[in-house]
């Protein structure tokens, strides 16, 4: 088929925070210009033209960013020396009271394994001297890993609004929101540029005759690939160079929050950060960070090691809200947003090669996550700054962007860098997790006491290999015929099961009050949509129908955050893209594996349209 070519000189995929800060760092070089007032650095691919510099978006909008952030701050503030950030970026305020706060399980229902329960008897007895909220005990002292002071507290959706219309206003970047890309261009082992997605298309790909238009090639001397963790051109990379010795990407999470207004009645300033473990589940950590204006983000991380088939993302928020700690500053309040994430947990060990002829990775999917200090964002966009200095290096040198001149002006740079001695350090303090709750906090404990020196070394494995069958999981807390009851009528009204287990466990019912508390399908109308433009391909595609007819757990189901992956007819799953939100925990809690990539599972997440639509995240 015929597909219009466009010339670039640098194409990026994806504008989240690594992106923003590598244009921002490039953006002044585009705007030099000679004392003839022609550009100093001229554009290769139109000649006497400043450097072609575009950048593609898969959201319809650069403000559609899903998170609520606190940070240190190092990086963004570095790229804005003299100004306050909190007077620029709305809603932004610094970090002025942080806390951590053990959840004791006031249910019942939460499963405490021993490790577990020997955390709460410590808690407890600590609970003494400890400073004390409802049903909960706080740290009296916050190791100094963990702390943001002088932070900020933002949004990724305020955050990449200002930082694009600032990139937007110096007329030097192209910023291309509701464009996926859908693979990267190779030339042999060389990256020449990007495909964007072919419209036109049935739910399946095949094409319209109509009105099919096949996408656009974007070729460029450098692909700069900022896609994140699920983001299909640093997978199709992934695919194609493997990874390096010993790294791997089986530890994630999704982070599911909500965007409330507070109630009059809650005291919390403005700047307040309050961090959680312990409930829900034990591996369930929580935030609660406090915007101007009185509302807040606050939400849930629910990790690949919960090893329970039924990880509900969206159920288990609203426990974590009923907590009495929490709820007595949100009650009364009102629900104005949500959304969800899927975050790549393994740092610096699921890195993969940063850099080959005619393209660099930078953020979260390069492995900038900080493991020990549960950041990633300020990280993300010091990777940015970083191969941009190496870019304007080779750019002012008149070197290629070939494989060993980025090594030398980015990766080596990386490694010399704050963040990667940083990242180095936390490399192993999640490995405890993998054996537990209980080890997962020692671990973590000892690798950010000495500096990464002393760690709990435990083997980490991808999750299809870690999530149990469900009468196995379930033995020793449901009795059978109870479960293939669940299961029998779950399938029989096409509904996710978590709901049914949950009940039959003793968890509280939720209360909805239409405010704060709703169904999830209520929650789907609320404060943004979902929605999905016609004439694309479904980005949710499972690979062999025949090996998801023999999956029990339907994690796929359970965790979805938009309940767009439902039971189907013939014992398949069905997927509804008008509810999906991109979250991409589908992909890494499936619980079979791909046959042709034991490091794969059964599910594909391909470049879609569409997503969660909301400007309150």
């Amino acid at each position: 088929m015929d597909r219009q070519t466009m010339q670039a000189d640098i194409v990026c995929v994806g504008f989240g925070p690594a992106s923003a800060g590598f244009l921002t760092t490039l953006a002044p070089l585009l705007s030099e210009v000679n004392e003839d007032g022609t550009p100093k650095y001229q554009s290769k691919a139109i000649p006497g033209c400043p450097l072609q510099v575009l950048c593609y978006e898969r959201a319809d909008d650069i403000g559609f960013g899903v998170s609520g952030i606190v940070t240190k701050a190092r990086a963004i503030k570095a790229s804005f020396p003299g100004q306050n950030l909190t007077e620029l970026i709305p809603n932004a305020v610094e970090v002025k009271k942080e806390s951590v706060a053990y959840l004791f399980d006031t249910g019942k229902a939460s499963r405490r394994t021993a490790g577990t329960k020997f955390v709460d008897a410590v808690f407890k007895v600590g609970r003494v001297v400890m400073p004390k909220g409802p049903h909960a005990a706080e740290l009296p002292w916050i190791p100094p890993f963990l702390r943001k002071e002088h932070g900020l507290v933002t949004s990724m959706g305020n955050l990449l609004s200002w930082a694009g219309a600032n990139l937007m206003g110096t007329g030097a970047v192209q910023i291309w929101p509701g464009t996926p890309v859908s693979e990267p261009l190779f030339d042999g082992d060389r990256v020449k540029g990007v495909r964007l997605v072919d419209q036109g298309v049935t739910k399946d790909g095949t094409p319209e005759e109509a009105t099919y238009m096949p996408g656009m090639d974007i070729e460029a001397v450098l692909t700069v690939v900022a896609d994140g963790p699920i983001g299909p051109v640093g997978q199709a990379l992934s695919r194609k160079y493997g990874m390096p010795a010993g790294h791997h990407v089986h530890d994630w999470a999704v982070g599911m929050k909500a965007v409330v207004q507070l109630p009059d009645s809650c005291k919390l300033e403005p700047g307040t950060v309050i961090h959680t473990l312990g409930y829900p589940e034990p591996e369930i950590f929580g935030f609660m960070y406090v915007y101007p204006d009185r509302t807040a983000s606050l939400g849930i991380f629910v990790p690949s090691w919960l090893d329970s088939p039924v990880r509900t993302s969206y159920r288990y928020l609203q426990h974590w809200m009923r907590h009495p700690y929490i709820w007595q500053h949100i009650k009364g309040g009102m629900l104005r947003s949500w959304g969800a994430k899927s975050l790549q947990e393994a740092g610096v060990t699921g890195e993969p090669y940063l850099c080959g002829d005619g393209y660099a990775r930078i953020g979260e999917g390069s492995g900038t996550t900080n493991v020990l200090t549960n950041s990633g964002v300020d990280e993300a966009w010091r990777s940015g700054v970083l191969l941009a200095e190496g870019v304007i290096e080779l750019i002012k040198a008149g070197k290629d962007f070939t494989q060993a001149n980025l090594e030398a002006a980015y990766v080596d740079r990386r490694r010399a860098d704050w963040l990667g001695k940083e990242l180095e350090a936390a490399k192993k303090a999640r490995n405890g997790f993998n054996k537990g709750f209980f080890l997962g906090m020692l671990g973590t404990g000892l690798t950010g006491i000495t500096g990464g020196l002393i760690n709990i070394n435990a083997k980490s494995c991808p999750p299809y290999a870690r999530i149990k069958p469900l009468k196995k999981y379930y033995r020793d807390t449901l009795e059978e015929f109870k479960l293939e009851e669940i299961i029998t009528v779950a399938a029989r009204e096409q509904q996710a099961l978590h709901d049914r287990i949950m009940d039959a466990l003793g968890w509280e019912t939720i209360p909805y009050d239409g405010n704060l508390l709703m169904s999830h399908q209520d929650a789907l109308l609320k404060g943004g949509k979902v929605q999905a433009a016609d004439g694309y391909a479904d980005h949710v595609r499972f690979r062999d129908p025949a090996i998801c007819k023999t999956c029990t757990e339907r994690t796929c189901i359970e965790i979805c955050s938009g309940q767009a992956i439902t039971p189907g007819e013939h014992d398949t799953p069905d997927f509804d893209r008008e509810k999906c939100i991109h979250c991409g925990a589908c992909i890494w809690s499936c619980s079979r594996q791909n046959p042709a990539d034991p490091e794969d599972a059964n599910i594909a997440f391909n470049a879609g349209a569409g997503g969660l639509h909301s400007s309150e995240n």
